[in-house]
């Protein structure tokens, strides 16, 4: 296992690139915002420091130099004078403390050695409590003791400053985020184009404007999609084509063997010419049900549409029923509605003799058309494979049982063009559900 898959497990990255781009580069920021803010307050500490010895020696040997030549009654008047922020001045031995200092005491403790010069000696020891707590103790000219109590401090931080970092750490994440967004955008529209990608609808081209990188992807798609509706372009001029060219000689040869004499041959080599002539017609049938949108949308009731279509079987002796009628209207491509439901229905009746019709409405607001029949049904496994073209569960490939194959795949190819959905699902007890849910 690699240290990169070692380290994905563990961080357990999120699924999402939108994500996995923002943490990667918030993250690289904010260290880098980090350093930097750490790299400033090292240098700012260690120029602090500098201006504090540096002050502080200066400052100590001038003061020094000042109480010992002030008359000793006068000393305790200058004391408040010399005071600072961070050290003040007493006469006398001050506290007892230790000699152990740490690290920063030392310093100090060098420093005022120094600012002292050998004319007066300094003792430094460290005064135990809670905060680093220092008290030199010097021995003017005429022995008089002067101790310095210290509490070493650097500058204080400006107060102001935790707003910024906060403002900056806001800022940090609104651009990252921004950058994120900018350049996940793209991709999702390429996935939601891939995603609802039909040749045969009129469709907006993706925008092929901006970075170079997405300009050339959106170009690519596009031409892909172009591609594809040419090719199916192709597929139905082709077909077309067979069946205008086969048209002619399967009827000359119907013409003849209609006029040869009766008798079994005879009609096997009609029936045989009927198959033929039905299955060029219904491939050319399949091939342009993909260009569903060769028809013009309307707003129809779907409920009277649906009831006239049952009443036309019904006209033609055919066992259709339509227990209820919904009263709704859709905005769809009537035809392809009707050659849908019309593949349906005669599925059911070639099946189970006779078909239902139900219409209702979703809890989501989508109509939905059911033709249930009690015939076998189909095979669970096989569900979907009927709806693929030219599959049929019937293999003795007899036409008067199975039919060509063509029936639901023209179905489901036409609700998909009008933005429908087919599913097919078995009846409790027994046929079958073709459900076809309009949008």
């Amino acid at each position: 296992m690699s240290v990169v898959t070692r380290i994905g497990g563990f961080l357990h990255l999120p699924r999402t690139l939108r994500w996995r781009l923002f943490l990667i580069l918030f993250a690289g920021l904010a260290v880098a915002h980090a350093l930097s803010f750490s790299l400033q307050f090292y240098e700012r500490t260690m120029s602090a420091k500098a201006t504090m010895y540096t002050t502080l020696e200066n400052d100590v040997a001038t003061s020094i130099a000042l109480l010992d030549r002030l008359p000793p009654q006068e000393r305790p008047q200058w004391l408040g004078l010399l005071a600072r922020r961070t050290y003040r001045y007493e006469l006398g031995p001050g506290q007892p403390g230790v000699p152990e200092l740490s690290q920063r005491a030392a310093e100090v403790a060098e420093t005022i050695n120094v600012a002292a010069g050998k004319r007066f000696p300094v003792t430094v020891e460290s005064i135990p409590g809670e905060r680093e707590h220092l008290q030199a103790h010097v021995t003017l000219s005429d022995g008089s003791p002067v101790t310095i109590d210290m509490l070493p401090a650097l500058m204080p931080l400006a107060s102001w400053l935790p707003y910024v970092l906060v403002a900056q750490l806001i800022l940090l994440v609104l651009c990252t985020w921004f950058a994120v967004r900018l350049a996940i955008r793209p991709l999702l529209r390429l996935a939601n184009a891939a995603e609802t990608l039909d040749p045969n609808r009129k469709a907006e081209r993706l925008d092929e404007h901006g970075p170079a990188e997405v300009a050339y992807a959106a170009t690519a798609f596009n031409a892909m999609r172009d591609r594809i509706a040419h090719y199916l372009q192709e597929r139905v001029q082709i077909l077309a084509a067979i069946s205008h060219d086969l048209q002619t000689p399967i009827t000359r040869m119907k013409l003849r063997a209609e006029m040869a004499e009766d008798g079994p041959e005879k009609d096997k080599l009609v029936n045989d010419l009927s198959e033929i002539e039905r299955l060029v017609r219904e491939g050319v049938a399949y091939a342009r049900s993909a260009q569903g949108d060769a028809e013009k949308p309307a707003r129809i009731d779907l409920g009277s549409f649906v009831e006239s279509l049952a009443f036309d079987y019904q006209d033609t002796g055919k066992a259709v029923t339509m227990p209820a009628t919904v009263d709704a209207v859709v905005v769809t491509r009537p035809h392809a509605l009707r050659r849908i439901l019309t593949n349906l229905i005669d599925n059911a009746l070639k099946f189970a003799g006779a078909a239902e019709i139900q219409l209702e409405k979703t809890p989501d607001g989508k109509l939905r058309i059911l033709v249930l029949d009690r015939g076998p049904g189909i095979p669970a496994d096989q569900l979907d494979a009927v709806l693929q073209p030219f599959y049929r569960l019937e293999q003795s490939r007899n036409r008067g049982t199975g039919g060509t194959g063509l029936g639901l795949a023209i179905a489901q190819q036409l609700a998909t063009a009008i933005g429908g959905k087919l599913r097919l699902a078995n009846r409790p007890g027994g046929g079958l559900i073709a459900q076809v849910t309009l949008s």
